[in-house]
C-alpha cells in the first residue's frame, strides 16, 4: 500500500509540472481579449484588440490587467497561506503542498 501511496505521489508531481509548463488560452467577447496562463494559474499575457481603444494605449491597458490579474493571484495564495496556517495551527505545509491550488 505504501508502494502505491508513493506512486501516486510521484504521478502528482509529474502531472503537476506538466501543468507548470502548459499555455492555455482564453478569450473573451468573440477574441476581442484574449489571455495565456499557465496550468499553475499564472498569466503570461494579454492581448487586447486594437478596436478596443487607442492603439497607443494598448499595450499599456495590456500590461495593467496582467499586473492586476498576477497580484490578485498573489493575494488570494496569500490569504490562503495565512488562513491554512489558523487551520493547521502554524505548522507549515510541506514544499509542493499548497491549497486550494
Amino acid at each position: 500500500m505504501m508502494k502505491q501511496a508513493q506512486q501516486m505521489q510521484e504521478k502528482m508531481g509529474e502531472m503537476q509540472e506538466r501543468l507548470a509548463q502548459a499555455e492555455i488560452d482564453g478569450q473573451a467577447g468573440g477574441g476581442l481579449v484574449k489571455v495565456t496562463m499557465t496550468g499553475k494559474g499564472d498569466v503570461k499575457a494579454v492581448r487586447i484588440d486594437p478596436s478596443l481603444a487607442k492603439p497607443e494605449e494598448i499595450e499599456v491597458l495590456e500590461d495593467l490587467v496582467l499586473a492586476a490579474v498576477n497580484d490578485a493571484r498573489a493575494k488570494v495564495e496569500e490569504t490562503a497561506s495565512e488562513q491554512m496556517k489558523e487551520i493547521t495551527g502554524g505548522l507549515d505545509l510541506p514544499g509542493g503542498f499548497k491549497l486550494p491550488f
